[in-house]
């Protein structure tokens, strides 16, 4: 599935909103490993906004990391600074 496209307004709310939160997913040197993702899926499913601390010293690692994140997980790649990244998905409905 594609990624979640935000427009400048929601990404910057989002942003804002992210502010306050600690990061829920650390990615370590084993990158993006279906753990990692199981755990990040449950977060964005459970929160809708959340932070990811990637311990990777390459920015190019980091960004392939968000971008991969966004697009298995269906969701906004929101931000990425430094070590963080952010990432928004609508909380699904209960059943």
């Amino acid at each position: 599935m594609p990624a979640i496209e935000l427009a400048a307004a929601q990404r910057s709310e989002h942003r804002a909103a992210a502010q306050r939160l600690r990061p829920v997913v650390l990615i370590g040197a084993e990158g993006l490993t279906p753990a990692v993702l199981h755990e990040a899926d449950q977060a964005l499913n459970a929160h809708g906004l959340i932070k990811v601390r990637v311990f990777s010293d390459e920015r190019e690692a980091r960004a392939q990391a968000l971008t991969q994140l966004s697009e298995t997980l269906n969701a906004a790649a929101v931000q990425h600074i430094g070590k963080l990244l952010v990432l928004w998905r609508p909380i699904p409905e209960a059943a």
